[in-house]
């Protein structure tokens, strides 16, 4: 996959031509997606953003089959989103890595991406669903309140979370 198509497009294609796909999250539309993720993150957080600090680090094994999955958005042939799927315990699943492309942001492709990893999570018997964010992430937070996540107390020591949250499938 040449960088041509992994970079954001605006408005070319509609939110209805975009489509989710399972890969391999060392793959480089994953790599291409979280790359993009971080790069957000480090920018937005007053502090900046490392992913190998912590509980924020997550293998690209624990996004895997049979346990695991990583989710990318493609408009047309170009990456516009991602979202991982891993297990915390027998039972539990917990939502890592949810990103889309500033570009493409009010279309909806939030929720797609949040309601396919929910999915993913019932295929794979998950009961629970938890994920943590940072209080910078403003729109985030509010769909995972409309989406049926409530608040819970910290379950990890990611140090860039501020938030907890879970829902029960």
């Amino acid at each position: 996959m040449s960088d041509d198509n992994l970079e954001p497009v605006t408005g070319a294609v509609s939110s209805a031509e975009v489509r989710l796909e399972v890969v391999d999250p060392t793959g480089d539309p994953a790599q291409y997606a979280m790359k993009q993720y971080f790069a957000e993150l480090d920018r937005r957080f007053p502090g900046g953003f490392d992913p190998e600090l912590g509980d924020g680090k997550v293998e690209a094994s624990e996004l895997s089959e049979p346990s695991g999955v990583f989710l990318v958005l493609f408009a047309g042939d170009v990456v516009v989103g991602c979202g991982g799927l891993c297990e915390l315990e027998p039972g539990v699943g917990e939502i890592k890595r949810m990103w889309v492309a500033e570009s493409r942001r009010g279309q909806g492709l939030g929720g797609r991406m949040l309601r396919s990893l929910e999915d993913e999570a019932q295929s794979r018997e998950f009961t629970i669903i938890r994920l943590d964010t940072n209080g910078e992430l403003n729109t985030a937070i509010s769909m995972y309140g409309k989406a049926g996540y409530h608040r819970i107390e910290p379950y990890n020591n990611n140090p860039f979370a501020e938030l907890w949250f879970e829902k029960h499938l």
